[in-house]
This record gives structure tokens, sequence and C-alpha cells, in this order.
């Protein structure tokens, strides 16, 4: 909204836009700073709106820089393309720059995609910065990521024609690797390496390098999509595209590097049962650390509230055979352990892309067979251990025997169990949303830990009942 008027300040009504509209054709600059000097911005805006084309530029390029600023602010959209066209670099850089960055994104939105391209490419890196935060594009979409720097080219050209486009603004770009084919709408047709364009006559015509291979992202696409992308492709950089398909900017291999590490770092904090953080470990304050890792801290103690009540529920069996604890961290740990191993391996081959989520049938059968054939190493192992104990000790009474059937069991279950649930659960956070490593090892150890308890017990209820039980 414009500042109020003061009582004395001139009005739209009583602006002598005639006399502006002289004094612009007579060139008295001078006269019209001094005339317009103490006017409101948006009578000054509305002045030049309604002047003649050929006059506007003129009329706008003799405010002061400030001033000039407000006014264009509260242009009409029409008078405020009309006058990019018209000034210099320069000055569109000024103007640009020192805009307010809700009403800089608001023009962007309106100009055509090859005249956004223009603008961004002369805000300074800061300003670009916040121009591409504020463009509509979600916080995690590779539009807040791309640079709008990159040699273009169109399809009815020569070699000669892209090769002296590449001397015109090579040093204004950061690759200067890959051409971009274009139509005349600014629709991205092809990608051309520079190399094709050295090694071919300069009268040959662009049409007969274009092999079709395009590879381009839309510019609403998440960061991670790009990453995965560049790791299939092995491209240094990929082209971004709008709705339509016109070539809007590209994003590069260091960009994509960025994006990966902060990924791996979140990863692998939300594994290690706490929240991301994006500072280095030193230099986050104590109290953040408290925030970031006391909810998780306090989840995971719940669990281990849940184990201790799953231990009560076979409080009488554990009085009758008090062999059984003996063997109950070894049962937990397995199943923990197990559910650990399969939540880290699917998290990263969704991270990798190497599965989706069309594929949580043949992850769950390969999951269960690996499991059952741990399970059945682990038994084994046990079994032994018992068998050894009960030959050479007095812990292990005449039932000796039943008592390794039922741990052996158990592991089985309990690690056939943690690895499907280790191996389900980042699937379904997926499916709903989340970030599948929300589904940390810690998180999956202790689910597991309660209901191994209870697979435990059951099945050593079921094979010593009416022996020690």
């Amino acid at each position: 909204m414009p500042p109020l008027l003061e009582a004395d300040a001139p009005t739209r009504f009583d602006l002598p836009q005639q006399q502006v509209e002289q004094m612009v054709r007579q060139r008295d600059f001078t006269g019209i700073r001094d005339l317009c000097k103490d006017w409101e911005p948006y009578d000054l805006a509305r002045m030049i709106d309604q002047m003649p084309d050929e006059l506007e530029a003129v009329a706008f390029r003799v405010l002061p820089r400030d001033q000039a600023a407000d006014v264009f602010e509260r242009m009409d959209f029409q008078t405020q393309e009309h006058l990019l066209k018209a000034l210099g670099n320069e000055t569109v850089a000024s103007l640009l720059n020192e805009m307010s960055p809700d009403d800089r994104t608001a023009l962007f939105e309106e100009l055509p995609a090859p005249a956004s391209k223009r603008m961004l490419e002369l805000l300074s890196k800061q300003e670009r910065h916040i121009a591409l935060k504020l463009l509509g594009y979600p916080e995690d979409s590779i539009g807040r990521l791309m640079t709008p720097d990159f040699i273009g080219i169109k399809a009815a050209w020569t070699i000669g024609q892209a090769l002296a486009r590449i001397c015109d603004v090579g040093h204004l770009v950061e690759r200067i690797d890959v051409v971009y084919v274009m139509d005349d709408q600014g629709k991205l047709l092809d990608e051309i390496p520079v190399r094709e364009l050295l090694i071919h006559p300069t009268n040959t015509p662009i049409t007969e390098l274009m092999d079709q291979s395009l590879v381009s992202l839309y510019a609403g696409e998440s960061q991670e999509s790009a990453v995965q992308l560049m790791q299939e492709t092995d491209l240094a950089a990929l082209p971004v595209v709008d709705s339509t398909d016109k070539l809007i900017g590209v994003v590069t291999f260091d960009d994509m590097m960025d994006v990966a590490e902060e990924q791996a770092t979140e990863d692998m904090q939300m594994v290690g049962g706490t929240e991301g953080f994006e500072e280095p470990y030193l230099e986050v304050s104590l109290w953040k650390l408290y925030l970031k890792r006391a909810p998780w801290l306090t989840i995971l103690f719940i669990g281990g509230m849940l184990t201790a009540n799953a231990m009560a529920i076979f409080e009488n069996e554990i009085e009758k055979a008090a062999v059984l604890i003996i063997f109950l961290p070894l049962i937990i740990a397995s199943g923990g352990n197990s559910g650990s191993q399969a939540t880290t391996l699917v998290i990263r081959a969704l991270a990798l892309g190497q599965v989706s989520l069309r594929d949580w049938f043949l992850i769950l059968w390969r999951e269960m067979r690996v499991a059952l054939m741990l399970g059945l190493t682990l038994a084994i192992i046990g079994i032994i251990r018992i068998a050894i104990g009960a030959q050479f000790g007095d812990t292990f009474t005449e039932f000796w025997l039943h008592v390794s059937y039922a741990v052996g069991a158990a592991l089985i279950g309990v690690v056939l169990w943690g690895s499907i649930v280790g191996a389900m659960l980042p699937l379904l956070l997926n499916k709903l949303g989340l970030d599948p490593a929300t589904s940390s090892a810690p998180f999956v150890a202790t689910l597991v830990d309660v209901t191994g308890i209870m697979i435990y017990f059951s099945v050593a209820m079921y094979i010593l009942q009416g022996k020690l039980l």
C-alpha cells in the first residue's frame, strides 16, 4: 500500500502531466527532477503509466535512483515490462536489486520465461538466491537450486552461429561444455556437447547434430530426484524446464553434491536416533543439541518401559524357569540387530533409487529368506552353546535339550520378525510421505525388543509346557 499523502502534497489530479511530457520532449531533465522530487511514488507511477510509450523510458530515467525503485514497484505490469525492455542492463539491474523481494517475485511470475531468465541474470548473487527462493518453487525443489546461466542456441542455426553465440556469452556462464537447443518459443529440444560443434564444419545445421537423447528436470521436482537422475546419467549438468517445457535454468554437479551430502548427513543423524541439523556439530548450541536429541531419547525410553511391561507379563514363567533369563539379552539383541541391518539397507536402497514402493513384495520375500538363514545360523550356535553348558556345568536341568529347542526356535522367529519390521517400516513411512530415515536403527531395535520378548516367552511356554513350566 502506498504511504498516506501529506495535506500539502500534490495529488494525481494536480499533476501537470502535459507539462512533464513537454519537458521530456525538450530534454529539460533538471526541470523534471525539480518538479517531481516531492511527488508521491504512486502518483508518479500513474503519470508515467499514462504517458506515450516513447516518453515513458526517458521520463523514468530522469528520476533519482531511490525514487525510481519506489515508483517502479507501483507501476502497472505492462509499463514495468515495457521499461525493462527499454532500459539498459545496468539500470534494470539496479532497479531489480533494490525492489522488495515480494514485489520482484510477483513481477518475475508475470514475465515470460525468457524475460524472467534475463532478469535473474542481472541480479546480484544474494538477490538471485532470494528471488529463486520466492519464485513459488517448493523449498526442496529443483527451482531453488537452478542457475539461469546457460548457453542457449536456436534449432534453425548453423554451427557457425552457435560458436558465435558461445563467444558472445561464454564468459557469463559457469559451464560452456554443453549448449541447449531451443525453438523460437524457448522450448527445450535437445542438448549438444560443444565438442560436437568443434569437430564439424561451421556450415552444418544444428538439426543434424540433434539426437533427441535429452534428459531434463521440471523445476518443481524434488532435489532428491535430481541427485538420483544425475547419478544415473553421469551428466555434469541437467537442464531445468517449466510446466511448458521452456528452458529456464540448469543444475550442476556441484549443486547436487551439496544436496547429496546434506541428505546423507541427515539420514545418518536420523538413523542414529536424532533429528537432523544443518550446522557443523561443534557449531550447534548445547540447547539445540538437547532439543534435537531429547524427543528421540524419550521415545526410546518409553519403548524400554514397554519392554519391562512385556517381561512382567511372563513373571510366573520366569520364576519357574529362571534359566530363560540367561538367553533373553541374546534373543532381543539378535532381533534388534537384524532389524537395524534390514532398515539400513532398505533406506540406502531407497535413497539411491535402487528400489521403490512397487518392490515391497520382492523386498519382503528376499528379507524373509535371508532372515531364515541368519536365524538358523544363530539358532545352531545357541543350541551348541547350551549343549556344551549342560555337559560342563550345572546351570541347565535335565530339560536342557528342550531349552535349547526353545532358544533356537525363538532366535529364528525373532530374527525373522526383526528383519520384516526393519525392511517394511521405511517403505511404510515413504508411502505416508514421511522420511524413511525416521525408522532409525534405535527405533526399530526398541520396537523389536518388545515383540521379541513376546515371541521368546510364547515359544518357551509352548515347548517347555509340562517340563519346566
